[in-house]
């Protein structure tokens, strides 16, 4: 087939609609599809893939409780319909199909076979209900809806209306399975390692609470030593601790040392708040083999128990925003060297659901029944 795949959040800043729709590019590249991807960015812009064409001007904007680097205006809007219009595609798949941004565009200049993948949980915003009026159109052409978890799913039936079909997010989990770990962020039992990757600067991704863990797991294991990888204020995070050397901020990694932090950690810490619609980050320390603790956040939840909540346990979960019950779970798995090693285990086991060998197989099913229908229900 020939797909056309639309991303409304810039490359140069990574996130996780970006890289699932950089992994599908890939795989169904992989696959012998012809991919293009249409993402906000200018030409030449070298933080977009080699397949991906750039949409316009990034702009950031207060979006769904973080800032969201988007593209909109006339210019984008004439470079979006002339992309669609003479990429030839099969089928068009757009993400986020209400982001105001290429693919609520792409969305206004689809004809034909279109698929809408829904990434968001929790969306509650006065602009996009006083906008709906304009969105319904658009979203009246769409011939099949997915969502990335039940957490999306529920979010799309109670804000836009109507269902989509899960499909989880995709993760490559060999490359995070035979990441090699590095000496330097190997913990010993003296000195174990708990790794965190996120946003620094956002609030809802946890680094506040990790802070808190992290002087109640020294005062127990003295030597641990807390790794943290991600973009943002390393500064203005060190302000949050007691003793700005108990934490180690590595900064925004690439892909291969993130793959080689989890590795190399003996526990993996999410201690999210809200708003997550899946927990890609989950499926990547478990793919790599490190032990979970996380937030009982619904879609982390399901990621560590199953969609059923009938699965093998693959982690450890703590009361959100409870920093005590934090780190006596961490404390409990780096005391428990057979019990950390099983739960690392069940994880690997666990990650291989979301590998894009299966997820890629649904998309693609999904996109087989919209091509036979020829567009629009």
């Amino acid at each position: 087939m020939r797909i056309g795949l639309v991303c409304p959040y810039a490359f140069d800043v990574p996130g996780g609609v970006q890289f699932h729709v950089r992994d599908l590019a890939e795989h169904l590249l992989g696959l012998g599809h012809e991919v293009r991807v249409l993402a906000p960015g200018e030409d030449g812009d070298p933080h977009l893939p080699p397949f991906a064409d750039a949409g316009g001007r990034v702009v950031a904007v207060p979006y769904n409780g973080s800032v969201a680097r988007l593209s909109f205006g006339p210019v984008t809007a004439a470079r979006v319909r002339r992309w669609v219009a003479e990429g030839g595609f099969d089928v068009l798949h757009v993400h986020e199909p209400v982001a105001p941004s290429t693919s609520l565009l792409a969305l206004w200049a689809a004809q034909g076979p279109l698929v809408a993948t829904f990434h968001t949980a929790n969306l509650r915003s006065r602009a996009m209900q006083a906008a709906f009026p304009l969105l319904r159109p658009g979203l009246e052409k769409v011939s099949a809806r997915i969502a990335v978890s039940e957490d999306a799913r529920r979010t799309l039936v109670e804000h836009v209306g109507g269902d989509a079909v899960v499909v989880p997010n995709g993760v490559f989990v060999d490359a995070f399975a035979t990441a090699p770990a590095r000496p330097a962020w190997t913990g010993t039992e003296r000195e174990p390692v708990v790794a965190f990757v996120g946003r620094l600067d956002e609030p809802r991704k946890g680094l506040p609470l990790l802070c808190e863990v992290v002087p109640r797991v020294r005062a127990v294991v003295p030597g641990a030593r807390f790794l943290v990888a991600g973009r943002g204020d390393a500064d203005a995070a060190r302000a949050l601790l007691d003793d700005p050397a108990s934490v180690e901020f590595l900064g925004a990694v690439p892909d291969a040392d993130k793959r080689a932090l989890l590795a190399s950690a003996d526990v993996y810490l999410a201690p999210h708040s809200g708003g997550e619609s899946f927990g890609i980050v989950l499926v990547e320390a478990m793919a790599a083999g490190a032990a979970v603790v996380a937030s009982d956040l619904g879609a982390f939840r399901r990621v560590l128990t199953g969609p059923d909540g009938s699965g093998e346990p693959a982690g450890e979960l703590f009361a959100v925003g409870d920093a005590d019950a934090a780190a006596a779970a961490v404390l409990r798995l780096l005391a428990d060297g057979p019990r950390r090693r099983a739960l690392a285990a069940a994880g690997q086991r666990a990650a291989w659901r979301y590998d894009w060998s299966r997820v890629a197989a649904e998309v693609l099913a999904v996109y087989e029944t919209v091509r036979a229908a020829g567009g629009p229900p």
